[in-house]
């Protein structure tokens, strides 16, 4: 969305969530919410792609067994990608074989898209996800 002068300023942002890794084990649901709402859920190779406002938000991803919560800032025009992995720890076969189950661990990285809104290049480093279990 543009600015209403028709300047052609942008006044969202983008979230993209993706779940593409080839670490990805490719096995269960992980579900996304923003700012406290629920905002869908993803298998293995799915996206989640939606407008955003601008300013801090709080991204909350889990598995059902780990939950990540990342704080980050997005500015105008900007594209906010974030890559959710499932991933198997050591001993997983083991624990499969032994009890026919394992935990899947969660990871949430930010990928650079190269597009940071109007703000520019100078200010990669902040709004940076920072995870938490």
């Amino acid at each position: 969305m543009t600015s209403p002068a028709g300047d052609g300023i942008p006044t969202t942002a983008r979230l993209l969530i993706t779940r593409t890794s080839a670490r990805d084990i490719q096995n269960r649901q992980i579900f996304a919410s923003l700012d406290g709402q629920s905002i869908g859920d993803l298998l293995f190779s799915e996206t989640l792609d939606r407008e955003i406002a601008p300013g801090p938000h709080r991204l909350r991803v889990h598995n059902t067994l780990f939950w990540k919560t990342l704080h980050f800032d997005a500015v105008p025009g900007e594209t906010v990608h974030f890559e959710v992995v499932n991933y198997a720890g050591r001993g997983f076969l083991n624990l499969v074989l032994l009890i026919g189950a394992a935990p899947l661990f969660l990871a949430v990285e930010r990928k650079d898209t190269g597009d940071h809104g109007e703000k520019g290049r100078r200010d990669m480093g902040q709004g940076r996800g920072t995870g938490s279990g």
